[in-house]
């Protein structure tokens, strides 16, 4: 009889959580990228980053994106981009969302990341692409200094167009450095299947 009863809630428990999961196929998790370099393609990681990747469709499907720059290459370390737009006026942005660097994504290569200032829950539109694996940048504690950058996805289409970006000269411009002398437009970004 315990058996029977076992079995009864192990069925019973696997399929009320079947019935709560909300299907894969309903979440976007793909985006591409069209740059003036050519095209990259994201995977969004929705499962261990639910938080920025809402907030990156979102701008996404706002059309946010689209006309603005990478504003900030660094070889070797990373490219930064989703804020200025090609007269290198800041975009206005949503509320800053929570950080999500304890997630246990790491900063490695091709991944993207929340670019945000010195406080944690900082971050709005801007992201980066990292060159290389950049683990100082990974959650390590809770504190101002520990934090680090939330990942929430991955480039898994076009890691060449991003290592170009890298090979394009850059200097000083509206009081920022590293910023590309001939413009790196973001021409469009959409969620794509």
């Amino acid at each position: 009889m315990r058996t029977f009863i076992f079995s009864m809630m192990l069925i019973l428990t696997t399929t009320l959580s079947f019935a709560t999961e909300k299907p894969m196929s309903d979440t976007p998790s793909k985006v591409k990228v069209t740059t003036s370099l050519g095209d990259i393609i994201i995977q969004l990681n929705t499962e261990k980053a639910p938080i920025s990747s809402a907030n990156f469709l979102a701008y996404v499907n706002e059309g946010f994106y689209n006309g603005t720059i990478f504003h900030r290459i660094i070889p070797g370390f990373m490219a930064q981009g989703g804020g200025f737009d090609t007269d290198f006026n800041q975009k206005a942005v949503h509320d800053p969302i929570k950080n999500e660097a304890d997630n246990s994504l790491p900063n490695k290569r091709g991944t993207l990341a929340m670019a945000r200032t010195n406080v944690p829950d900082s971050a709005t539109a801007q992201f980066f692409i990292n060159y290389k694996d950049n683990a100082f940048l990974n959650h390590t504690s809770p504190t101002a200094s520990g934090w680090g950058y939330a990942v929430f996805g991955e480039v898994i289409e076009g890691m060449d167009v991003v290592d170009e970006m890298a090979k394009q000269p850059t200097g000083n411009r509206g009081g920022h450095q590293d910023v590309p002398k001939t413009d790196i437009i973001i021409e469009k970004a959409e969620v794509i299947k």
